[in-house]
């Protein structure tokens, strides 16, 4: 595992075998990067996997609409269209859901 740096002024985490020269993020001195003990830095790669999973839930989410949306639109059956109004809600809430907790990580620090 690369080793991780955390930014102390924005708290931008770099990977790497030292810090970067400056923060790609607010322009701070590698002086004002720490190194990461190693659970601190594996908590940084688990928030990663985690946040990347809720990403991929929210995309998956918004293909979903598209398609529910194209068939609502096709209007081919009353039935049809029933199903595709009750995926709708079922993934507006896995999206909201999905965004909230990724608030929350932001919120938290949890996502490296």
């Amino acid at each position: 595992m690369n080793k991780k740096w955390k930014c102390g002024v924005c708290g931008f985490i770099h990977d790497g075998d030292g810090p970067p020269q400056r923060c790609p993020k607010c322009a701070a001195a590698a002086a004002r990067f720490a190194l990461l003990d190693d659970d601190a830095a594996d908590a940084v790669e688990r928030s990663r996997h985690g946040n990347a999973v809720l990403c991929l839930l929210v995309d998956l989410g918004r293909r979903i609409e598209r398609a529910c949306k194209d068939g609502l639109a096709d209007d081919l059956d009353p039935g049809c269209a029933d199903v595709y109004r009750k995926c709708l809600e079922h993934t507006y809430q896995i999206m909201k859901l999905s965004m909230t907790e990724m608030q929350s990580h932001v919120g938290e620090g949890k996502w490296g």
